[in-house]
């Protein structure tokens, strides 16, 4: 079972570190569609609503498939009173307790209702409401639901690697990557 788990927890690992990866190329192509935007307004003094949806959705993007993958890198925001002094079993149980209150149940809301309201959104085709916009809205809707089935997935490996560090037996992989 132990080595199910630790299998689980790696593909989920895997998973995130893909994503993560790539999500940050998305921040290479709104750099250079934001010089655009800047350039063409300077120039022109002209701007197209559909430059700026896009960069709110790449934006929004970047965000969303990167959760896993800051999460699973321990880059997420942290209130750190006691935590730096505990022991690696005491973290692991408050990760564990954590996870298993707050990030699972929480995620798991997130699912159902961004899952809902972007099924809602395409079955209405929404699209942007400004003239010359971006057309199926729904697309960036669903990806709320994509980056919270991330973060949930990560949530569980995060569960199974500190349950195992809690019990004494630890991960056979790192919980974050080699190359930090």
């Amino acid at each position: 079972m132990i080595s199910t788990l630790r299998k689980v927890a790696q593909a989920i690992h895997t998973l995130n570190e893909q994503v993560g990866r790539a999500a940050a190329w998305l921040t290479t192509l709104l750099m250079l569609l934001v010089c655009f935007d800047v350039v063409v307004r300077y120039l022109f003094n002209e701007t197209q609503a559909w430059i700026m949806e896009l960069e709110w959705h790449l934006f929004g993007l970047i965000f969303l498939l990167g959760a896993g993958y800051a999460f699973r890198h321990d880059r997420h925001v942290r209130v750190d009173l006691f935590y730096a002094k505990f022991s690696a079993k005491d973290k692991a149980l408050v990760n564990l307790i954590g996870g298993l209150i707050f990030l699972i149940p929480w995620t798991a809301i997130l699912i159902y209702v961004s899952f809902e309201y972007a099924t809602i959104a395409y079955k209405i085709g929404e699209g942007s409401p400004d003239p010359g916009g971006l057309p199926a809205r729904y697309i960036i809707k669903y990806a709320i639901t994509a980056g919270m089935v991330l973060l949930f997935l990560q949530g569980l490996a995060s569960i199974i690697d500190n349950w195992l560090i809690f019990k004494g037996k630890a991960p056979s992989h790192s919980s974050t990557s080699e190359t930090e």
